[in-house]
């Protein structure tokens, strides 16, 4: 394996994961001892020192009930706008992920306007109607002042999670055509989070890989490319490499992933370092800034849901015993987060080995870190850096970090 200290790349946003209505839920079941200990296991810098979150705007499909911040029918002055339902235990674990990692880089997303907005009158599937637009930009406005307010302050956006499925109807979802994202971001979204908030980042897309044509027209478009940050960025269709191909289209705008997780059922689902591994450093060496997982807590069968998917948490809490699991994609994320800090850049590096994957970054101490996953049987490889060598034995079906000065 060769790492080129020469050549640095995008610089470290952060490890996470999505900080649902269900997620928090299950994290304020535990007792406060409890709860206490595992959110510095998570989010303190002595522990793994998760520091970007995910935060849905109003209800995602991990939620108890559907819900938006805008309820009982049209409401175009926002009148009744009301973040009340996040004070009971969303608000009070994040302010304490944040007192944990004041650090903390919050995203939120919506996974539906509220009902009144669509064709359809419902927050599960349908679409937007555009003569809504002006009154949703004032939504997310309202939604930033109020989390602000409560001690949250929230820094990026998406237009949608998941711009291109409705999921059938069956959850918290809705579609966004091309020329309504652009739109949206262009003439409405963009102009007022400029005035209002001028520090808050628009990342467009929140989507799948295959879906990289798209983002490169939207941000052909300069009035888009304006106010856009990056592109955020799902696994669950295409690959990796799609990333790059916006980033040489457009290497002035960032990447970012910002969800993927293990199904609760999967028989590996507390062993599958590997597959994370890898999947991470895929990530990572296609220009991503962040990984950003779904779900930080469940139960043990993938609860509370109201959608149609059988996903785990990062931490399994049972509902019965509130025993906590961890699952192969904390302890992949947790490789990832403990030696690669915010500001790193990452370095370029290969390998020309079968079932080995690497990421190498420098941090800014002057620390260099490498992590590799070694998804083979055990052996030995050389690592080779700036005329210097060492070699490294590495287990089988494992993920191992190497960091010096």
């Amino acid at each position: 394996m060769l790492v080129d200290p020469s050549r640095k790349c995008q610089e470290v946003l952060g490890f996470g994961a999505s900080l649902t209505d269900s997620a928090c839920y299950m994290l304020h079941q535990l007792e406060a001892g409890a709860r206490e200990s595992l959110m510095r296991e998570l989010f303190h810098p002595s522990g793994m020192g998760l520091s970007v979150g995910r935060v849905p705007i109003g209800s995602s499909d991990y939620a108890r009930k559907t819900y938006s911040y805008s309820e009982d029918g049209p409401d175009p002055g926002l009148k009744r706008f009301s973040i009340d339902h996040d004070r009971e235990y969303i608000l009070p674990v994040l302010r304490e992920a944040r007192a944990m990692n004041p650090g903390l880089f919050l995203l939120g997303s919506p996974w539906s306007p509220p009902a009144w907005m669509k064709a359809n009158g419902s927050m599960l599937g349908g679409c937007i109607q555009p003569r809504h637009f002006a009154v949703y930009a004032k939504y997310f406005s309202r939604f930033l002042d109020a989390y602000a307010a409560a001690g949250v302050p929230v820094n990026a956006v998406t237009i949608q999670n998941e711009v291109d499925t409705e999921q059938d109807g069956r959850m918290p979802s809705c579609l966004w055509a091309q020329e309504y994202e652009m739109g949206f971001v262009a003439d409405h979204l963009g102009p007022l989070l400029e005035r209002e908030h001028p520090g808050t980042r628009i990342w467009i897309l929140d989507h799948n890989y295959s879906l990289w044509g798209r983002a490169i027209c939207e941000l052909d478009d300069p009035r888009v490319a304006k106010y856009v940050d990056g592109v955020a960025w799902h696994g669950y269709v295409g690959n990796a490499a799609s990333m790059t191909r916006v980033h040489d289209a457009h290497p002035d705008k960032h990447a970012y992933w910002t969800e993927g997780g293990s199904d609760f059922d999967d028989p590996q689902y507390e062993t599958n370092w590997a597959k994370w591994g890898a999947t991470f450093a895929a990530i990572l060496n296609n220009w991503s800034r962040c990984v950003v997982g779904w779900n930080l807590a469940l139960d043990e069968a993938g609860m509370p849901n109201i959608g149609p998917f059988h996903c785990g948490g990062m931490v399994t809490i049972d509902s019965k015993t509130k025993e906590i699991k961890r699952s192969g994609l904390y302890w992949a994320m947790a490789h990832h987060s403990r030696a690669i800090a915010r500001g790193a850049r990452r370095l370029e590096s290969s390998t020309t080995l079968d079932g080995l994957a690497q990421v190498a970054f420098e941090n800014l101490d002057g620390t260099r870190a490498v992590v590799l996953t070694n998804s083979a049987g055990p052996r030995s490889i050389v690592l080779r850096i700036s005329g210097m060598e060492a070699e490294v034995a590495l287990n089988g079906n494992s993920v191992t970090t190497l960091t010096w000065r």
